[in-house]
């Protein structure tokens, strides 16, 4: 039995619905985020979409240029999604009209959530025979499947095994064998299904919610990318703020990445699968999308071309959005979206060099990356020696270097104001300091260096002598970009600026609350406390000694005072000492009485 209730009879209840329960994900980006971006370039103009699954409303705001049904299980998302859909089946897979087809299906929550717990069971392969079903040859299929053994895993305090919750219907680790657990079980499952597998993205730091979205198989052989090491240490530290996690997931995600494992490691995957049949034209698939969290910039794409890869800004929803252009008195940096369409410069991450040669004690590898920064730092400056623009903000996570070439990674970024070459020298390489410092990493110099120290220590590797007043300056003007690009108000720039000027090596990394990392901040505090113990003991060692030798003395000097020779001079030298006196005293006189002498007067 059908029926049909509102809102405009766009709500089809063919039965199994959950009235109580709600799939909508909680967790939402602006505009949709990359998944939005990606669904609307492979759906074209005028096409049926079947939307399986729950989405998050702003997913069909992408979609307006097509016709766009539902399949939902929950009465109350049917409800909430209608006004944005054109139709929404509420029950499951089963309750699909048998007669219909579609040009699209996109699962991108997975197919657990599409099947109701209310109605008859299919299972994993059913539910993807069914939607395979209704795609029309030559149909597009986007499917989510997410990874057992993915870093969100890895990194989590409470095993999977764990969850109580009202959602953990289903097992998800690999001891369903029901579930494909990879890719290539995933490809096999569609190819059972009568798909070809056609392209493959990595979802980080969340599968539910990714704010980047790569290309798997370019991900596998891009060890070696600086993109990919800044979109994935920025996504997964972004990710997991705040969040207490047993290692630092950023550092597992590059690490991941220089081992040609990042896909595999990835939370969730996102599967490009068509139907044969007439040729689906879906245009340029996008390389890597971000999420930039920037008023007037929503998603980054990254678009491979003939000349090779490079930026562009994703259509917004809506028309006339307006772009946040920064206030000179207020805003130290700002986002420009008139630069962002361009190439990507090609190269590896100049922090993650400067890291690598850390950890092998290679100072000569540092001095030579280090002065071809200064180098290429001071080659942007003009004639007064100010460096404006993206140079401006050049920090080592955003610059790459390819042999002898240095090239800003991302050029959006825009300084309101010139800053001086040392600042910005000393910006970048305070920054790399702090996190070589606070992340634990072991380095080639004294441990009793404090963040502000290294910072002058690498700038003498760099062959610039700056000070520690340069330091300061570079320190306020990081709290004044930091703040412009997060928008805090004047009393958040206050306490960030505080903040930033109390870094000491001790204090754990800004970011997730890991374990490892804050096990090493407390391994540093108690070497600097054993320090300064030991410091304090030698100090009083010193201290005691010293009274002793005075308590030493203050007996000799009594034993002396004592004495019979010592009485006798005294004897002798006191009627010397009141002649002296009585001497002193008459000439007082007399000088009250004559006046003073001659020579005086004259």
């Amino acid at each position: 039995m059908t029926t049909e209730t509102a809102p405009a009879g766009r709500i089809t209840l063919p039965g199994g619905e959950m009235l109580a329960w709600s799939d909508l994900p909680r967790e939402r980006l602006a505009d949709g985020g990359p998944l939005a971006v990606l669904a609307a370039r492979i759906v074209p103009p005028g096409a049926r979409v079947l939307l399986a699954g729950p989405h998050d409303p702003a997913l069909l705001d992408r979609l307006t240029h097509a016709q766009v049904t539902c399949l939902l299980r929950s009465h109350p998302d049917a409800v909430a999604l209608a006004p944005r859909a054109a139709h929404v089946v509420v029950g499951g897979p089963a309750g699909l009209p048998a007669d219909e087809t579609y040009d699209v299906v996109i699962a991108a929550a997975g197919l657990d959530p599409v099947e109701s717990v209310e109605g008859t069971r299919l299972g994993w392969d059913g539910v993807l025979a069914r939607l395979v079903a209704a795609l029309r040859p030559g149909g597009t299929l986007l499917l989510r499947l997410d990874n057992p053994l993915g870093l969100h895993r890895l990194v989590d305090t409470t095993p999977w095994y764990a969850g109580r919750d009202d959602s953990a219907w289903v097992i998800g680790g690999v001891l369903d064998q029901t579930h494909p657990a990879n890719r290539d079980q995933l490809r096999e499952r569609l190819r059972d299904a009568g798909l070809l597998a056609a392209a493959c993205w990595a979802a980080y730091p969340h599968s539910g919610a990714p704010t980047a979205l790569l290309d798997a198989d370019r991900l596998d052989r891009g060890a070696g990318s600086g993109l990919f090491d800044a979109v994935l240490h920025a996504a997964c530290a972004a990710g997991f703020t705040g969040a207490t996690v047993l290692q630092d997931p950023a550092r597992l995600a590059v690490d991941a990445l220089h081992a040609g494992r990042a896909a595999d490691l990835a939370p969730g995957w996102l599967m490009l699968a068509r139907r044969p049949g007439a040729p689906a034209a879906d245009g340029d698939l996008p390389v890597a999308l971000t999420q930039t969290g920037q008023p007037g910039i929503g998603v980054l794409e990254v678009l491979d071309g003939p000349t090779g890869w490079r930026w562009e800004l994703a259509p917004r929803t809506g028309a006339g959005l307006p772009v946040a252009q920064p206030f000179a008195s207020r805003a130290a940096a700002y986002r420009d979206p008139d630069a962002v369409d361009g190439p990507v410069p090609s190269g590896r991450l100049l922090r993650t060099l400067l890291l690598d040669a850390a950890l092998r004690r290679d100072l000569a590898g540092l001095r030579a990356l280090l002065r071809g920064y200064t180098g290429w730092l001071a080659a942007q400056a003009d004639a007064a020696g100010l460096v404006g623009g993206a140079t401006a903000l050049a920090g080592t996570d955003n610059v790459v270097v390819d042999g002898e070439r240095y090239a800003v990674l991302d050029a959006s970024w825009r300084a309101t104001d010139a800053l001086p070459t040392d600042v910005v020298l000393a910006r970048g390489l305070w920054r790399f300091a702090a996190g070589l410092l606070t992340g634990g990493y072991a380095h080639p110099w004294s441990s009793t260096l404090d963040v502000a120290g290294l910072t002058v220590v690498l700038g003498g590797l760099a062959g610039r002598d700056l000070d520690r007043a340069t330091v300061t300056q570079a320190v306020d003007a990081e709290a004044e970009i930091t703040a412009a690009l997060h928008h805090l108000d004047p009393d958040g720039r206050i306490t960030l600026a505080t903040r930033l000027h109390a870094v000491t090596p001790t204090d754990p990394p800004v970011g997730p609350h890991s374990y490892q990392q804050l096990r090493e901040a407390w391994l540093r505090q108690r070497e600097e406390l054993s320090r300064l113990a030991a410091l304090t003991a030698w100090t009083e060692e010193l201290l005691t000694s010293r009274e002793r030798a005075l308590r030493r003395a203050e007996t000799t000097i009594g034993l002396l005072s004592g004495s019979l020779s010592y009485r006798v001079g005294r004897l002798a030298i006191t009627p010397a000492r009141l002649a002296k006196r009585s001497a002193r005293a008459a000439r007082r006189r007399a000088r009250t009485v004559l006046g003073p002498p001659q020579e005086e007067q004259q």
